[in-house]
């Protein structure tokens, strides 16, 4: 009995030791660096919609031009009617906001004729609403204009959240189109 109980003895003072001297030869802990502070309402405002505006960007310049007219079905718009419609419904947002009216239904395909005027159209809408963005900063997020559709006054980032949501619901659909014409994504591609 005295054999086991100076075995597990010396078990529990070696066991012991040996925790002391691994705790001890541990590297000291890499001190983390303190967090970078948020985005503001505005910076957070802006990186979202410019997102939205350079995956959408990215599909109408990648998209082949002799699928720009490209339906799932008949009673669908097709891929250039889609960013088409995309991109004017910034407009509904833009144009109030500096006192210009909306305007009136979304352009016909037959006014852009080339890829080019497509991606042309996509970009700027999207531009002008940054700069837009840009100009109003923190202090202007508050700032009322008259909402179109609801014929109500509403925030400048409400509506601006509004339209980076409505795009977003577009480059879902176009992600549907890309798959039903065969092709992949931009934005699903592996990253090089």
């Amino acid at each position: 009995m005295k054999m086991l109980v100076r075995t597990l003895a010396l078990a529990v003072v070696i066991g012991s030791a040996l925790l002391y001297c691994a705790g001890q030869a541990a590297p000291a802990p890499t001190p983390v660096p303190n967090p970078k502070p948020p985005l503001s309402p505005s910076q957070t405002l802006l990186e979202s919609w410019n997102d939205i505006g350079r995956k959408l960007t990215a599909m109408a310049e990648d998209f082949p031009e002799d699928k720009y007219d490209f339906k799932p079905n008949k009673d669908e718009r097709s891929f250039a009617e889609q960013l088409l419609h995309a991109s004017n419904a910034n407009y509904f947002f833009i144009n109030p906001v500096k006192g210009v009216t909306a305007p009136q239904g979304d352009p016909k395909r037959s006014d852009f004729k080339s890829k080019a005027a497509i991606v042309e159209f996509v970009r700027k809408s999207f531009a002008e609403g940054a700069e837009m963005i840009k100009s109003k900063g923190d202090n202007g997020m508050s700032d009322l204009f008259l909402d179109p559709f609801a014929n109500q006054k509403s925030r400048f980032s409400d509506g601006a959240w509004g339209l980076i949501e409505h795009s977003g619901e577009h480059y879902g659909q176009l992600v549907v189109y890309y798959r039903m014409a065969g092709l992949v994504p931009p934005e699903s591609r592996p990253k090089k």
